[in-house]
This record gives C-alpha cells, structure tokens and sequence, in this order.
C-alpha cells in the first residue's frame, strides 16, 4: 500500500498486526464489505489466523445483499465469518450514532481479543471536524485513537494514517471487489454533507486539509494521554483504585470542563477541581457537633477527617491566658483579623485570597475562645489574640488523616 514517509508503511503495519496476534487468540476484522475494510482484510490476512465480523444493520433495503457479498468473499479468502444482526433504535443522539453504538456492541460481544476497524485519516478528518463543529473539547478534537479497550476488548484502526485514495489504490492494484452504501450519497448525513460538500471547497484553498487535521489531532491526543496519565498517578498516590479506561475518560472529561461545583465520587473519595486544580474530598462529611479543648497536646477529631495539634513556643501562637478553647465550625458572618495592621475582613474574603475551595471551608476547625473567633486554619490567629513578644504562646496545627491505601 502506498505510504508517505510520516506515515506507516505496510511492513510497519503487518509488523504491528503479528505483534498484536501473538497476545490475542483470535483477531477479527469489522468487515462492512465497503473497500476500506475488504482491503484491511485482504491486507492482514497473510500476517497470520483472522477471522471476519459483518454487522448487520437492517438499515438498507440492500443489507441482506452486503452481507451475502462478505460470506462469498471470505468463502473464498477462507477465512471465519461472524454475521451479526442487530437492531437500531433510532433516538437520542441521531441514526448515526445509533448505529455505531449497536455495532460496537456487537463487536464486544464476539469471541475475539482484538477487532481491527478500517478507519482511514479521511475518516479521521472528517470526524474531528464534525466534533469541532458540534463544539467538542480536546477529547472530541483528538479524534480517534490507532488502539482503544472497551468492553475488554482491543480495538486497533491500521488504517488510520492511510487515505482513502491510497486505499482505492490498494484494491485496484490487487483486484479487489467491493460494495457501495447508497447512504454514503446521502449529504442529508453530516458526514456526506462534509464529504461531498465541505471538503471539496477546503481542498481546493488548503490540499492537505485532512493530513493537517489529522497531525493536529495526534497533537491533542498526545496531550490527552498525558493528562489521563497524571490523572491515573494522582489517584494512585491517593490510594484509590485504578478506574477502567471508559471510567477514566469520563472523569477526565468531566474534571476537565468543570467548575467549583464538578463532583465525582470514585472509590469512596469525592473528586473536585478548584482553580484548576484536582483535589481529593476524601469522605462525605459527618455531623460534628461542637468540641472543647481541655489543653491536650492532640485532639483527634475524625468527623472531619484529621487531628489538632498543639505545641508551646514563645512569642508565637495564642496567649495563653484565652484558654479555655473551643472547636467549631463555620456557621457564616465571621471575621478575622490575623493582621494587627490590616482591617478584621469575612472568612470568605480570606479563603478566597489564600485559595481554599469552597467545600472545605465548611469542614475545618475553627478556635474560639467563649463566642470570639480565635484561630483558623491556614489564615492564622486574630490580632486580639496573639501571644506578645518574649511571652508563652500556643501553635495549633490541623493536620488532615491520610487515606488509607
């Protein structure tokens, strides 16, 4: 098959097929009939054992005909045919979406570790662009991978640096008959509509349209396997489980076009992002009601997930003559004033400035001393409060408990 030099050749693609055929008991190409999967076909065939899947759709009044025309071909290719009917619900996201989704469940439910798809880079371009166009975000703009999991299964796309005009090439060289879906004329499809319509005007001002789509796609996709990877590593030095593939997509989907209020609980852990940033809610918060301190070096309050601590130092800390103290939580309107030369401001305007997510300011401890606010954590000791030089102080320290792995 014909090949640029940025891209595979088909000595590095039949190279790929036999390393991925010895950990697979059986690889099974998705074979609609059309030339691009009778050419996969006929390409990883020599490589070693195949079988062949052909999803039947019932869509066309020529379905019976596309199907009858793949057991012919592999009869005489000899190789193992499965036909598989399934039927299209027509709802949710448009038919051809539906489609798709009823033939990769057919695909999961085969007796096959891998399933080779023939995708080629026009399908990849196309597909980009209409995800671009529906507004999708990096996941949608990366396209689709050379090799997915799902289901258990392997699905590997050999064609996908390839063009379909290589591919017709291919299958002219070699003599190689194939099908036509009508539908493919129908530009009332958004994929015909960009084939036959959008893709004509482009090629005509920009003639390697697809490939630069295509390249910018790898891009993404590269950045995107990046981020799945830091995602994974996070949860792993939190001591989480690993999600599935299809789990973790939708997690770094979810936590990548969030806000403040994005939540996702795996693993008994809650997942949320502020400023950017992932952080770990560790448990769903339990009633705490409110605790004295009776001057014990650690007071361990596992309600709120962590521990007290407390040491003396001089000239640091809380005077000591403003014991005895009290553990509470935030109920709104309070102020602090941990600098004697700035003005008392609200506990939301100080979180805010240092950066504490909104859920866990409902869920520190808060010192008070009778009804005035003494101490919070990470913003400091209120200027009324605080030890005088050369005096003894009091140091509170909040330590949250780690996650047990």
């Amino acid at each position: 098959m014909a090949s640029s030099r940025k891209r595979p050749s088909g000595k590095r693609l039949a190279r790929s097929a036999r390393r991925l055929a010895r950990s697979a008991r059986t690889i099974a190409v998705g074979l609609s009939g059309g030339v691009d999967s009778v050419v996969l076909l006929h390409h990883l065939r020599a490589q070693g054992p195949i079988a062949a899947i052909h999803v039947h759709h019932g869509l066309s009044p020529n379905a019976d005909a596309w199907a009858e025309f793949c057991r012919a071909l592999c009869r005489r290719w000899k190789v193992p045919l499965t036909v598989k009917r399934v039927s299209v619900r027509r709802e949710g996201s448009g038919l051809e979406a539906a489609a798709r989704d009823a033939r990769y469940g057919a695909f999961r439910e085969i007796d096959a570790d891998v399933i080779a798809l023939a995708h080629n880079l026009d399908d990849q371009a196309e597909t980009v662009l209409m995800n671009l166009l529906r507004g999708a975000g990096a996941r949608g703009a990366s396209g689709m991978a050379e090799r997915t999991r799902s289901g258990g299964k392997t699905f590997l796309r050999p064609l996908l640096g390839t063009t379909r005009k290589e591919i017709l090439a291919y299958a002219r060289k070699h003599e190689l008959e194939w099908i036509e879906d009508e539908s493919n004329a129908d530009v009332g499809l958004t994929r015909n509509f960009i084939r036959r319509s959008i893709g004509p005007l482009l090629e005509a001002r920009f003639p390697r349209w697809k490939e630069s789509i295509a390249r910018a796609a790898r891009h993404i996709a590269k950045k995107e396997a990046g981020r799945e990877e830091l995602l994974r590593n996070f949860l792993q030095s939190k001591g989480l489980r690993a999600p599935s593939e299809a789990k973790l997509a939708e997690m770094l989907k979810q936590l990548t076009a969030g806000g403040a209020r994005t939540l996702i609980e795996h693993d008994g852990a809650r997942l949320r992002v502020y400023r950017s940033k992932v952080l770990l809610d560790p448990d769903t918060p339990a009633e705490f009601s409110r605790q004295e301190w009776k001057g014990e070096p650690l007071l361990r309050l596992p309600s709120l997930g962590g521990e007290l601590r407390f040491r003396k130092a001089r000239g640091k800390g809380i005077a000591l003559e403003h014991k005895p103290l009290s553990v509470r939580l935030r109920a709104g309107g309070e102020r602090l004033q941990p600098d004697p030369r700035r003005p008392r401001r609200t506990l939301k305007n100080l979180f805010q400035e240092a950066g504490v997510p909104p859920w866990q300011r409902e869920r520190l401890p808060l010192l008070f001393s009778g009804n005035d606010l003494v101490w919070v954590p990470g913003l400091g000791i209120d200027a009324r409060f605080q030890a005088a030089r050369g005096t003894q102080g009091l140091v509170p320290e909040w330590r949250s408990t780690p996650r047990a792995a």
